[in-house]
């Protein structure tokens, strides 16, 4: 397993962590977002989309289940599963998990039989304010690449 922790004092350097790994994904790409409510999820993902050159504001999923983005340079698709709890999950979301962009997914666990073993997982934790404790972790070696990179500019 490869893993980094990295802390965020800011929505900003959040942001620019997502930019980082933006830059570092490839079609087909299924990133996990574990945190709690308010934890920096969706301004994560606001960074991955800027750094997808995706030009509409990124909107938490929440109420719509999951969000498209298809104006970047790869889609980005964003899915909220915390309304699946106990629901039926065939509705059709494989298709973008395994589609042709890359896939973050918050509240994974209620839809873990849709999720691919190649994941990438990013825990978010509020540790007070607008400090955020980061773990990006996977058991891929596909991600390698991806951490690598987030050690190098997180851990001078």
């Amino acid at each position: 397993m490869s893993e980094v922790v990295i802390k965020t004092s800011s929505k900003e350097e959040t942001r620019k962590l997502g930019l980082l790994i933006a830059s570092n994904l490839q079609r087909g790409d299924v990133i996990l977002l574990k945190g709690d409510l308010g934890a920096g999820k969706t301004t994560l993902v606001g960074g991955v989309a800027e750094g997808l050159n995706v030009k509409e504001d990124v909107i938490s999923p929440t109420f719509n289940i999951m969000k498209c983005y298809f104006k970047g340079t790869i889609p980005l698709y964003h899915i909220d599963a915390y309304r699946l709890e106990n629901q039926n999950i065939e509705i059709g979301l494989d298709e973008y998990i395994e589609g042709d962009g890359v896939c973050f997914i918050e509240w994974p666990v209620f839809i873990e039989k849709l999720i691919p073993e190649d994941n990438l997982v990013v825990t978010l934790k509020n540790i007070g304010g607008d400090n955020r404790e980061i773990t990006i972790s996977s058991d891929s070696a596909n991600f390698d690449r991806l951490i690598s990179s987030i050690k190098e500019a997180f851990h001078d």
